[in-house]
This record gives C-alpha cells, sequence and structure tokens, in this order.
C-alpha cells in the first residue's frame, strides 16, 4: 500500500497524523475487501462464497463502504507505525489513535483517500540544564531524646491496662470511656450527635469537642454539661468560633501500667535482646537508618523538583489517567474492595475520586515527569549494575535487618524482587553521580521528629 504522511507535533505531547492512501491502493482494497466479503457472507438464493459483488453493494450500499474505509485506515496505520522512522511518533499503548471529527471519510474509488489522527505519544525530554541547582541537607542528630521516646512508646505497647479506683479522678494519659450529646440551646439533644461509650486517651485532643481539659478530675459514673467556646481559627470549620454545649458522662477510667525498663522487658519485646542495652544499641542503630533513608529521599525528591523546573515537558493527559486508574486500582487492593465499590464509598462521604487521589498519591502528573527524568538519565549515561555491586547491597540490607546475606538473598530469589533490587541500586548510582555535578549544602538543623514533620506537611 502507497501511503504519505505529514506529522504535525501539538500540546501536551500528542501528534496530529494526516495520512493519504494512493487512489490504486483505495481501488485495489475496495474490491479486495469486497470479495472477501462476498466469499463469506451468505444470502438467501445464493450459495456460501458465491454473492455476486454487485448484490452486495446493492444491498449493503454506503454501510459496507464505510466498513472497509475503516480496514482501509487501520491497515495504513499499521503500516505507518511499524516503520522504523516512526519510533519516536508511535502511539502511547493507551492512547488509541482518534479519528479527526469522528467521522470517517468518504469512499471514493477514483480518488485518493485522505485521513487525519491525532493520539498522545511518550514526552520528548531533554534533561540538560543543571545550572544553579542547590540542594540542601538537613542536619539532623539522634540522641538520648529519640531513643527515650522509642523506650515510652515500647513501655506503651507493653503496658497493662486496669481499671482506676471508682473515686480516683480523670488523669492526664488515663484511657476514658464517655457517652457524650450535643445541646441546644433549650438544653435538647441536636439530633445525630450522640455517641456512647467513645474511648480516648486523656490529654490526646482525640476528641470531636475537645474536651480534654473539661473532664480533668471528673469520677467514674459522673455527669457534667459543658459549654466551650472555640477558636474562630479552629481546624474544624464545623467549630470554629462556636459555642457548643456538650453532656458528658463518664463510664470507665483505666491506666497504663507501664513496665519497668530493664532487661526483662528487652527479652519480652524479642528474644534476641538479652540485657536492655542490647535493645538501646537496635534502637539507634534503627533511628540512624531510618534517618538516613529520609535525607537520601529528601536529596532526590528536591533534585528531581528542580530538574522538572529547569527542564520543562508536558506529559499527556492519557498517561496521567493510566497512571491515576493504576493507582485508584491499587487503593482499592488496599482496602479489599473494587475500584467501582471504593468510587461510590469516596463519593457519599462527600469527596472525589480526584480528591481522593491527591489526597493518597499527590501530582500524578509530577511524580510522572520525576519518573521519566530518572529513566531517561538511567538511558543516556548507561547506568548498570554488576554481580559484586548486588552481593554488596545483599550485605548490607542483611546488616541493616540483623539478618543472614542468605536470608536476604532467599528473599530477592523472585524474579520481580530482584528486578526491583536492580533498579533500586541503578537510581541510588545515578543519584550519586548527579549529586557531584550540583551543589549539595548543608541546610538548617532538626530533630529527627521534625525531619519527618517537615516531610508530611509538605
Amino acid at each position: 500500500m502507497k501511503v504519505t504522511k505529514e506529522i504535525e507535533k501539538i500540546e501536551k505531547s500528542a501528534v496530529k497524523l494526516t495520512a493519504t492512501i494512493a487512489k490504486e491502493d483505495v481501488a485495489s482494497g475496495y474490491k479486495s475487501n469486497l470479495a472477501k466479503y462476498a466469499k463469506n457472507i451468505q444470502l438467501p438464493g445464493f450459495r456460501k462464497g458465491h454473492v455476486p459483488t454487485s448484490v452486495l453493494e446493492r444491498k449493503y450500499g454506503e454501510g459496507l463502504k464505510q466498513e472497509i474505509v475503516g480496514d482501509l485506515i487501520d491497515q495504513a496505520l499499521n503500516e505507518i507505525f511499524s516503520a522504523e522512522d516512526m519510533k519516536e511518533e508511535r502511539p502511547l499503548p493507551y492512547a488509541q489513535p482518534r479519528l479527526e471529527g469522528d467521522k470517517l471519510p468518504e469512499l471514493d474509488t477514483e480518488k485518493d483517500l485522505t485521513f487525519t489522527v491525532t493520539y498522545d505519544v511518550f514526552p520528548k525530554v531533554e534533561v540538560k540544564n543543571f545550572d544553579g541547582i542547590t540542594i540542601k541537607e538537613p542536619e539532623v542528630s539522634v540522641g538520648d531524646t529519640e531513643l527515650n521516646n522509642e523506650l515510652k512508646a515500647i513501655q506503651e505497647r507493653n503496658a497493662a491496662v486496669i481499671d482506676k479506683k471508682d473515686d480516683d479522678p480523670v488523669a492526664k494519659d488515663d484511657i476514658v470511656t464517655i457517652n457524650y450529646k450535643e445541646l441546644d440551646d433549650n438544653g435538647n439533644t441536636v439530633a445525630g450527635s450522640e455517641r456512647e461509650d467513645f474511648v480516648f486517651t486523656e490529654g490526646s485532643g482525640e476528641n470531636i469537642y475537645k474536651i480534654d481539659d473539661e473532664i480533668l478530675g471528673m469520677k467514674k459514673g459522673e455527669s457534667k454539661e459543658i459549654t466551650k467556646t472555640y477558636d474562630a481559627k479552629d481546624s474544624n470549620p464545623d467549630l470554629a468560633g462556636k459555642t457548643k454545649k456538650i453532656s458528658v458522662t463518664v463510664k470507665q477510667i483505666k491506666l497504663r501500667n507501664l513496665p519497668a525498663l530493664d532487661d526483662d522487658l528487652a527479652q519480652d519485646v524479642n528474644e534476641k535482646y538479652k540485657t536492655l542495652d542490647d535493645l538501646k544499641k537496635d534502637i539507634m542503630h534503627n533511628l540512624e537508618r531510618a534517618k538516613t533513608r529520609k535525607l537520601a529521599e529528601l536529596k532526590s525528591q528536591s533534585l528531581l523538583e528542580q530538574l522538572v523546573e529547569k527542564n520543562p515537558f508536558e506529559v499527556p493527559q492519557s498517561m496521567i489517567d493510566a497512571e491515576n486508574r493504576g493507582r485508584w486500582n491499587m487503593m482499592a487492593q488496599q482496602f479489599r474492595t473494587t475500584p467501582e465499590e471504593l468510587e461510590r464509598m469516596v463519593l457519599s462521604s462527600g469527596k472525589s475520586k480526584e480528591d481522593m487521589l491527591n489526597q493518597w498519591v499527590g501530582d500524578t502528573a509530577k511524580a510522572l515527569k520525576s519518573r521519566i527524568i530518572v529513566d531517561l538519565l538511567l538511558r543516556d549515561r548507561n547506568i548498570s549494575v554488576t554481580p559484586e555491586e548486588i552481593e554488596e547491597q545483599y550485605k548490607t540490607i542483611a546488616e541493616d535487618n540483623n539478618i543472614t546475606v542468605d536470608e536476604v538473598k532467599e528473599h530477592y530469589a523472585d524474579p520481580k524482587a530482584k528486578e526491583y533490587l536492580v533498579d533500586d541500586a541503578k537510581e541510588n548510582k545515578l543519584f550519586e553521580m548527579l549529586y557531584k555535578e550540583v551543589k549539595v549544602t548543608k541546610g538548617d538543623k532538626m530533630t529527627f521528629e521534625e525531619l519527618f514533620k517537615a516531610d508530611s506537611a509538605e
């Protein structure tokens, strides 16, 4: 088939392809398709394979022509996209070419057949501008404060929860069970505000009306009406600037009986610990690992954000849509439901699917751009890892997790897991190379807790 083509690049990494099939091929294509239909169709009064083409043309007319036009266009596109010079202009697998005007052109065997399609292609990206990139790496120390916080959390996880005496008042850190309801100006219950057997930790603020201070000192079985005015800037819009009257009854008061920080506790946590010092050393080791991972994540994130900004390109909408579909399906799996049911659940809560995706996965286009840049740089710089480097990875993972190298290898025996490890090693190698080409400076001093809070707030 003789096909000529013209390609025009349009916005958002899409192209417009105009193709023309020579009239000779239109005519021969029409005849061969018509003969194929005649061979396979069965009409009353004719044996199968013996229906005259003239009968087919009279009976099916324009409908038959439109089918043949569609076949000719498909054939032409397959021929165009299989050509070597179309490597960068082939459509994305999830972006089928769309016929301009959404209507097939008319078939005339005496004329060339011209049609136009638009479709998305993989973004053309060049990462050349590294000028002015500065990465600030926070200075974070891990010490007694972090160690004590972890030890306290371990104590709380291993605490025995016991009832307080009936005459003992509510105190900070007690586990309190309450019944509550909101009252209107006339002292009547506000419909839908009642809640029974609500449990929370006193002082945590983890209750709707934030009445921790108001129930301090109350005793089991005691009831109280609380009138509270909330700040106009309160984070809860249902409370901000309003005055609420709440009726509260304390049902139960429990306290956590924290175990002593000693060798026995360490052994209860894990039999591998013989002493409390063993546990402390392991905690510090894990905290340092967490810090190192988070700093590496922030450094790479900062670098990629700046590379995306300095080397702009557009991501096609079809690529964003495909990524969001994959992420939505993954979210549905995490919630152990179907994608359709998850969407119904989200809509019933007053949010949209888009809101939920943005909340869970952030800016999809931004994430895709970062990934595309990494893949491009890996390819352009021919980054690879040797078997010896993977062996070193095994050793590092074993040391970090206090397991044997053989156990690590057993985990990565699965080809997909091994591929993930290799890809991760390649990316680490790439970033170490890139950090030498940009400016890396010391950032602000911050605590371990601030490091993770700052990241989650972005």
